[in-house]
């Protein structure tokens, strides 16, 4: 199938080339800016505005509910909706020219791998995770300020307000276990160091439940898309409007589910490993401040109480594993005068999870 057919399957019209000289400013300036983001990757200024200043650029019609910019690794070419403003392309341009430095090719020119995203015969894995990925970069060179949203019911501060915004939460929520610069190096060179970073702090099986569930919000996502541009058309009857709506808020809850689910079982998964492996006061208290922190990251809804539950059961349980550290193991009553800090640090803890909510389990 040539490019063209491809461009016009998903609806999109090519209107002109952008002239050589605009190409070369956007491909410097975005190297520049990948450059002095990154410097713990060490890239070389000169390399990346090379690659960059190779992408073909057009401006093209494209269909409502589109992203403004698209990358075809076919024919390495970012195509730009044709609405956006000349001045605004570079900003929309940074996360598709991250995609072409993240392709891995046969020599065949057939595309096996990008960032976190590994391209199978039959159908691509982790296009969800590598999309967020990119998209947390490019909101970090923008300079993106997070700011509180609600989607689909659920609420929380997020790094990317306004693309990919569920996606990317809970790609944070895993960053904040395996720490960024990992996570970043695997997008940008399109390597396995940040799955398994994630995988020795859960497990291999914890890591494709999160991924195939990014991915399937990604599809949900993608496919209320196309529903909303069905309800657009102006040959839609009472009936089939209906219809749609219904699927449209079908497909939202199936979302929020999923979401929750996968936010919980990272959640579970991480505390309940490291839970076991803590062996030292030192390490006791290091566990009992990232599952405190965690806490900013934790997205919520209506009756939404999990994470509440959860807190209040690892802290009763670290009560316990603390008095049995500082009695060399053995487990022993807790005397007042060794516990009186920590059971009052709980009893606060518990006050602030009070709250009037029906509790839902996922």
């Amino acid at each position: 199938m040539s490019i063209e057919s491809d461009l016009r399957k998903d609806g999109i019209r090519v209107i002109s080339q952008l002239d050589t000289l605009a190409v070369n400013n956007i491909a410097r300036n975005i190297a520049k800016k990948i450059v002095s983001t990154f410097p713990e990757l060490n890239f070389d200024e000169t390399d990346l505005f090379i690659k960059l200043d190779r992408i073909n650029m057009y401006t093209a019609s494209m269909p409502d509910g589109m992203a403004e910019a698209n990358y075809f690794y076919k024919n390495s070419s970012i195509y730009f909706n044709d609405k956006i403003d000349f001045e605004d392309l570079e900003e929309f341009a940074i996360h598709e020219c991250i995609h072409h430095l993240q392709e891995v090719k046969t020599p065949k020119n057939r595309l096996i791998r990008m960032g976190l995203c590994i391209f199978k015969p039959l159908s691509p894995i982790g296009m969800g995770l590598n999309e967020a990925a990119v998209q947390l970069i490019t909101s970090k060179i923008i300079g993106v300020e997070p700011d509180f949203v609600k989607y689909y019911g659920i609420e929380f501060k997020s790094s990317s307000p306004s693309y990919y915004p569920m996606e990317c939460q809970l790609l944070t929520e895993m960053a904040y276990i395996t720490g960024y610069d990992v996570l970043f190096d695997s997008t940008f060179n399109s390597n396995d160091n940040f799955k398994k970073a994630f995988i020795q702090a859960t497990s291999e099986r914890v890591f494709l439940a999160i991924q195939g569930a990014i991915d399937t919000i990604l599809e949900y996502e993608e496919e209320i898309a196309k529903l909303n541009n069905k309800l657009s058309g102006n040959n839609q009857s009472d009936k089939s409007c209906k219809n749609i709506n219904d699927k449209i808020e079908e497909l939202k809850q199936k979302i929020s589910v999923t979401f929750m689910r996968t936010q919980n079982l990272i959640i579970s998964s991480y505390f309940d490993k490291g839970f076991l492996e803590i062996s030292n006061l030192e390490e006791l208290d290091n566990y009992r401040r990232k599952l405190e922190n965690f806490k900013t990251l934790v997205c919520t809804q209506d009756g939404y109480f999990f994470f509440d539950n959860y807190y209040t059961e690892k802290m009763c349980a670290l009560e316990h594993k603390c008095n049995i550290l500082e009695n060399g193991g053995f487990e022993t009553a807790i005397s007042k005068s060794n516990s009186s800090k920590f059971i009052s640090f709980l009893h606060k803890i518990r006050c602030f999870f009070i709250k009037d909510k029906v509790h839902l389990k996922y």
